[in-house]
């Protein structure tokens, strides 16, 4: 019997000069600048909607609460790396993404990072949309 498969979004991003240390290598606060990119775009291509509408329109947002990075391998500027990206957490108003950032199929970075749906308002925890809930929902982990 064939285990079940995840559907994961992907994007690809860009290495820029800007974006690497003096080793050469990208300098590690820009990782989080790109699973937040990979982020925007999982909003603006899987779910349909701008995250920057979600928030000026809708007044809703969906900050960090957690994360876990775990660095495989060094990037370099001129790389694309093509990033995966997985729910492993769908609560009621909490959302567990993992993403994976791969170069010519090396795990460069696996992270897992968890946002809570909130009112800009008053910054309260809501019950993420039905409409994104769904979107969400097709890229849930088996055993998740």
């Amino acid at each position: 019997m064939t285990p079940a498969r995840t559907k994961s979004f992907t994007t690809q991003l860009q290495v820029r000069f800007g974006d690497v240390d003096p080793a050469g290598i990208v300098y590690f606060p820009k990782i989080y600048d790109y699973l937040h990119e990979a982020f925007e775009d999982l909003w603006d291509i899987h779910v349909g909607r701008r995250y920057y509408h979600v928030l000026g329109e809708q007044q809703i947002g969906f900050p960090l609460v957690h994360s876990e990075v775990d660095f495989k391998h060094p990037m370099h500027f001129g790389e694309r790396p093509i990033v995966k990206v997985t729910c492993f957490k769908l609560g009621r108003s909490s959302l567990g993404l993992r993403y994976k950032m791969e170069i010519d199929d090396v795990l460069c970075v696996e992270a897992e990072m968890t946002v809570v749906c909130v009112d800009l308002e008053d910054l309260k925890s809501r019950e993420i949309p039905a409409e994104y809930r769904a979107k969400f929902q097709e890229l849930l982990e088996p055993n998740a």
